[in-house]
């Protein structure tokens, strides 16, 4: 049993003391032991060791004792996995050599066995496990599967992924195809992570608000709708759509457990928006983490009042940004915690 099982609790909707709360990213380049580890080894090491995965994700736990660990890793291990080559570049992001352009690109991708290709995250999941000894509960996390063809499409980040629209809208066809390849690992992906031990599961679609309220059904909410529908009986399932405020009705009736909020949506209408019965999690900007803490913790206790304490968790509206003051994300938990 848990001892902390907060999280837990607020996402199935039951009546709490106080709000839990964890942060996107929180495992990640803001921590000074996350850039002595990051200078020691690179990217790919660190998620494909399970000692050192495990170690990342252990630390915010043990420096501010969040309500909830999220398992270090990457989005991008997937296409690695479908046999498409991910590097990730220092000061420079993701990058893919061969972006796939065609369905001759999707041929060549494979629906892997994830027990092989994808082992070494389910060991970091064990090792995290070990070490959280029961404290806390564990996320595991993926990309939507709009979100990882923007990458595999684009071939990088991109403010607007135009490529990747171009794609959907000139070969509609070959979009679905990877789409549905997509998916099916993904599927496969996280349903090993539930077995290796995670205690819930977040979809992260990161680039779903840069498509229309009707493209974004077409193209990405059909396909996370595919992923819930197959993990929502072994874990709850988080769903994060940024700029997708359109879809938040869609996906209060999905079988989700929770809903992820960004900062440009507010309490109410992300209430209205939702139907009201629906757990959700969110949205303080990442940005207003550079406040004094004294101001940030007004914030948030505003936050709380206007989301309510029950069927919600504290979130940032996306990931922790590098170089935020550590005595200010402080201020964020404890503010929660003194709720």
């Amino acid at each position: 049993m848990l001892k902390n099982d907060l999280f837990l609790r607020a996402l199935r909707g039951e009546t709490v003391s106080r709000p839990p709360v964890w942060m996107m990213r929180q495992a990640g380049r803001y921590l000074p032991e996350f850039l002595e580890i990051r200078n020691k080894y690179d990217f790919f090491t660190r998620c494909r060791t399970p000692e050192l995965a495990s170690e990342i994700t252990m630390q915010p736990i043990k420096r501010f004792g969040m309500d909830a660990a999220i398992l270090f890793s990457d989005i991008l291990v997937v296409p690695q996995a479908m046999n498409l080559e991910v590097q990730m570049k220092p000061d420079f992001g993701p990058y893919i050599p061969n972006p796939i352009r065609d369905q001759k690109g999707i041929d060549n991708l494979i629906v892997p066995d994830v027990n092989e290709s994808l082992n070494y995250v389910f060991q970091a999941i064990k090792a995290s496990k070990e070490k959280l000894n029961n404290e806390i509960p564990l996320i595991g996390f993926a990309g939507s599967p709009w979100t990882i063809l923007c990458y595999m499409v684009q071939g990088q980040g991109s403010k607007t992924f135009d490529e990747a629209k171009k794609f959907c809208f000139s070969s509609p066809t070959e979009a679905h195809n990877l789409l549905q390849k997509i998916t099916d690992t993904t599927i496969n992906y996280l349903k090993g992570k539930v077995n290796a031990g995670v205690d819930a599961i977040q979809i992260f679609d990161s680039w779903g608000g840069l498509l229309s309220p009707t493209d974004y059904q077409e193209f990405s909410w059909k396909y996370i709708q595919q992923i819930i529908d197959f993990l929502k009986d072994s874990a709850p399932v988080i769903v994060f759509g940024k700029g997708c405020w359109f879809a938040l009705k869609e996906m209060s009736q999905s079988g989700a457990s929770a809903l992820g909020i960004d900062w440009t949506c507010s309490a109410r209408n992300a209430r209205y928006l939702s139907g009201g019965n629906i757990t959700l999690q969110g949205n303080f900007d990442p940005s207003r983490l550079l406040s004094p803490p004294s101001e940030i913790k007004r914030l948030v206790l505003e936050m709380i009042n206007e989301f309510g304490k029950d069927k919600y968790i504290v979130n940032l509206g996306h990931g922790i940004l590098p170089g935020i003051p550590l005595e200010n994300v402080r201020a964020f938990i404890d503010s929660v915690k003194e709720y």
